[in-house]
């Protein structure tokens, strides 16, 4: 299984990683923003698994959401929004942009875990 961690914050992409492999995930692989993501993807092929986070430079989240749905570049991916941002209105939004999950910071690795699996369950 192969997943991508997405997200302007060097540590949060270590932890997400971690976790992804302890979690049986054998290629993980990072992006700073949604820019590289795509570099990345073109790369490394599509993920599995893609989680992103809302606020970064360059490419937020959720315009990487949009432009990755909208292209079909990762159509077959699980993509869970990983983020700080808690309200109902930017959940909707991420859900009605083509994320299959939102998990709201912070977490645990078991809500992770979950998220991931329900994701994958809806694709």
């Amino acid at each position: 299984m192969r997943a991508m961690v997405v997200d302007d914050s060097k540590a949060m992409r270590a932890v997400l990683g971690r976790m992804l492999r302890s979690c049986g995930y054998d290629e993980v692989f990072e992006a700073t923003n949604g820019v590289d993501a795509f570099r990345a993807i073109r790369d490394h092929g599509s993920p599995d698994v893609v989680l992103v986070d809302w606020n970064m430079p360059e490419m937020s989240g959720i315009e990487f959401v949009r432009r990755a749905r909208s292209s079909g570049l990762i159509d077959d991916a699980s993509l869970v929004m990983v983020t700080s941002e808690s309200s109902i209105e930017k959940v909707m939004e991420a859900l009605e942009s083509g994320a299959d999950e939102y998990l709201m910071k912070p977490f645990t690795q078991d809500a992770l875990l979950e998220k991931i699996e329900l994701a994958r369950s809806r694709h």
